[in-house]
């Protein structure tokens, strides 16, 4: 019998006597487990009230996660408790925090959760247990979920994409470089009739989608319909003018799942490729949009409008990388992941990880991209990454360097913004992009040469040249707030 003061209480008596235990007594610290292949297994980064033992703080992660409660509970002994209760094995220091730096001390908690804690195909269920409580527990000053290995046996409880990139490309005819898009600027405002010419112009110009924005739904300015009947005329004039597949992200995010299916259906009646929704309508509307897309064979595009209130902070909240692991088994095509360069929070090595986890068939380990754990995709489609939010043509080489072939560009500013219209801001982009794809696959080395490759290509397109002059030195080098611990990353301006 191990004695309370030594850790977890072995003996019954002991153990289920009335009052309070530790949790590491209680058993969810169990520095000698192996994980299955069948668990799951997180990674927290917490930072203990001071006084709280980092060992004792990683077993309360993994108590009120799973079983346990503030006492003692004899109803314990009516279920098998082992089996449900999560396991504490591993507390690491965090580098570059604790005495010495300008970070109080943080650890990295390993906690493994048998499969038979969580619901087949259910991230809700998932995250109910993993991020239900756990947060705003007072041992922990902070506490932040940072990455997940989910087991081939989970995963293949999940759909995951209705479509996937390679069938994406199939239905567009469109090959060998990234998707080119934009979004619709202002967000708000427009009528319907001014909103359709604006991706009218921005399709006609080149640009293979357009979207809403995350906040664009049906105000008075603009009622849904008004939006979905302009929106779609102007994707069928496009393409009848260029001869190419075009189209617009028509979101269909509102109050109620009645809504939304009714915005969906009327969609697909009107020959949308695509509709949209927003992070912020939750999981069991993600993956029941999901399940309408494949049956009615539509690409879901996901903004994840709402993520930076949880995902930003380094100490408190969930790693993005988690959202996009949970966001591929729910099952969208399209997801928006950071741009690396453009205005929004993003080290490039954090972001090319996320990049990792909605493209990869087998993610490996790379702590380098805050990358802890292998995971097995099994053969789950791949999903489009977004790269959207303060970019412009001149970034075009650190783009397609950074992200590759398989993603989204969007420049939506970078369209709508050009002096010269909105045609020409689309022209501006799809020869920049193809210029670039065109020496990269010429050989030529674009993260030095970018910018001349673009001014060579500017002496025969006036719109490219223009823009290369208004954008010209824009950039947003700040330094990024959620950054590998492992490595020190420069930013993507140097």
């Amino acid at each position: 019998m191990s004695k309370p003061s030594e850790g977890r209480i072995t003996d019954m008596k002991e153990r289920y006597k009335g009052g309070v235990l530790k949790y590491k007594q209680m058993g969810y610290w169990r520095p000698d487990y192996e994980p299955k292949d069948t668990d799951v297994i997180c990674l927290f980064r917490i930072t203990p009230q001071e006084g709280v033992d980092p060992e004792e703080a990683a077993a309360a992660v993994a108590g009120e996660s799973s079983t346990a409660t503030w006492t003692v509970v004899w109803t314990d002994l009516l279920t098998a408790h082992e089996s449900y209760q999560a396991k504490a094995y591993r507390v690491d220091p965090v580098p570059n925090t604790g005495p010495g730096t300008s970070t109080e001390q943080q650890y990295f908690a390993y906690v493994a959760y048998d499969i038979i804690l969580f619901e087949e195909g259910s991230i809700a269920n998932m995250t109910a247990s993993l991020i239900g409580n756990v947060f705003s527990f007072k041992p922990l000053k902070a506490g932040r979920l940072e990455d997940i290995r989910v087991p081939v046996a989970y995963v293949k409880t999940f759909k995951g994409p209705s479509t996937g990139i390679i069938v994406e490309r199939e239905r567009l005819d469109k090959f060998g470089r990234p998707i080119l898009g934009a979004t619709m600027k202002p967000k708000l405002g427009l009528s319907g009739r001014n909103y359709g010419r604006v991706v009218y112009e921005g399709l006609t110009g080149g640009l293979d989608f357009t979207k809403d924005d995350e906040n664009i739904n049906s105000q008075p300015f603009m009622h849904w319909r008004d939006r979905f009947l302009f929106c779609m005329d102007a994707v069928n004039k496009a393409q009848a003018n260029t001869g190419e597949v075009k189209g617009h992200y028509l979101n269909i995010t509102a109050a109620t799942m009645e809504d939304m299916y009714e915005r969906a259906e009327f969609a697909k009646e009107l020959g949308s490729v695509i509709v949209m929704i927003d992070l912020i309508v939750g999981w069991t509307c993600i993956q029941s949009m999901s399940n309408w897309c494949r049956k009615n064979d539509m690409i879901l595009h996901l903004h994840r409008a709402g993520h930076g209130t949880y995902t930003r902070q380094r100490n408190h909240g969930i790693s993005f990388r988690v959202i996009a692991k949970w966001l591929r088994l729910a099952g969208v095509d399209h997801m928006h992941t950071g741009t690396a360069v453009g205005k929004l929070e993003g080290d490039p090595r954090t972001v090319q990880g996320f990049y990792n986890v909605c493209r990869d068939s087998y993610t490996k380990q790379d702590l380098s991209r805050g990358l802890f754990f292998d995971q097995d995709w099994c053969d789950l489609k791949k999903v489009m990454p977004v790269a959207s939010g303060g970019i412009h043509v001149g970034q075009m080489h650190q783009l397609l360097s950074l992200f590759g072939d398989d993603c989204i560009l969007q420049f939506g500013g970078g369209t709508i913004g050009h002096p010269d219209g909105i045609q020409a801001g689309a022209i501006a982009n799809r020869v920049g992009l193809e210029a670039m794809v065109k020496a990269r696959n010429e050989g030529r080395d674009i993260d030095t040469e970018g910018p001349e490759i673009l001014r060579a290509a500017a002496k025969w397109c006036k719109p490219l040249e223009k823009a290369l002059e208004t954008w010209k030195g824009v950039e947003f080098n700040y330094t990024s707030t959620d950054a590998p611990d492992f490595v020190a990353t420069p930013t993507a301006a140097s």
